[in-house]
């Protein structure tokens, strides 16, 4: 099953792909790479009663316009304010993953007042943990701007391969989604640039994760394959208050194939968890 989507056009002109559903305090989804918003599918599905719930293709990546300018976790916190402008979005909560997750925690560092709670799951938010030996790899001569550029079905498959419990598979239509936008030269020369923008500022990061005062949960994987849990225990303990939750045998993608774990995780720290006001999101309303 995928999101029913539409391309909505922005005051600039640029498009954006965007799946809007369900009522109630907005849930904003921050994706990754190779995905797109359509690797929040089944997530999406299991909040909607709770939660007007929002998926985006980052700018450059999906089907969604490119924007100019840079590409560090910085540049992408600037787009997500502008298109929460656009939305007519004055707070929402955030849920990043993956590459979505460092854009995710800059904002809310640096926009407190917008965010009402931030849930950040897979990421590499600390540039000197470690990673899988691949990721280490790439990063370290920066091949992975070329092997994305010029080897795209060898990425694809590569991280099918290691998000994913080997007996588990991404349906026909989420699969073919995903490939068709990552398969676009335009999308991955942007990942590359991504790639290169994250690399160069990551080391910054850290010292933005304690002026976050949202209310926090670090949710992650046990299994994920590139960024181990320890990463995960790091960022709870940088950013004050905030909430740890490892999901037992889950790996990278595991807001597809395991959502109905992570919805019941985040539908309970919302719930029970004040936003920065005081206030208690009412589920349901």
């Amino acid at each position: 099953m995928i999101l029913e989507t539409k391309l909505e056009s922005l005051t600039s002109g640029r498009r954006l792909r965007i799946a809007r559903l369900g009522a109630g305090p907005p849930v904003i989804f921050l994706h990754g790479y190779p995905d797109n918003l359509q690797i929040w599918s089944e997530l999406a599905m299991r909040l909607v009663d709770h939660f007007e719930v929002i998926a985006f293709d980052w700018p450059g990546m999906g089907y969604s316009d490119a924007w100019s300018g840079g590409t560090t976790p910085f540049h992408m916190a600037d787009r997500l304010h502008q298109i929460l402008d656009e939305l007519g979005i004055e707070r929402a909560s955030l849920v990043g993953m993956d590459m979505g997750g460092q854009p995710a925690l800059v904002f809310a560092a640096q926009h407190p007042a917008r965010v009402h709670h931030l849930v950040v799951m897979n990421s590499l938010v600390l540039w000197d943990e470690k990673t899988s030996w691949e990721i280490q790899l790439l990063r370290k001569y920066g091949w992975n701007r070329f092997i994305i550029r010029n080897f795209p079905r060898l990425v694809f498959k590569r991280a099918e391969m290691t998000f994913l419990p080997h007996s588990v598979k991404l349906p026909f239509d989420v699969r073919a989604d995903l490939w068709r936008s990552f398969s676009q030269s335009e999308v991955r020369a942007f990942i590359a640039r991504l790639c290169a923008g994250y690399q160069g500022t990551l080391e910054r990061l850290p010292e933005l994760y304690k002026q976050i005062t949202c209310s926090t949960l670090v949710l992650w994987g046990e299994h994920d394959q590139h960024f181990p849990p320890e990463h995960a225990r790091r960022l709870h303990e940088a950013i004050p208050g905030s909430s740890l939750q490892i999901i037992s045998g889950a790996e990278h993608w595991m807001a597809w194939y395991l959502a109905d774990k992570v919805a019941e995780s985040i539908r309970e720290f919302i719930s029970e968890r004040p936003d920065a006001t005081g206030a208690t999101s009412a589920l349901g309303t």
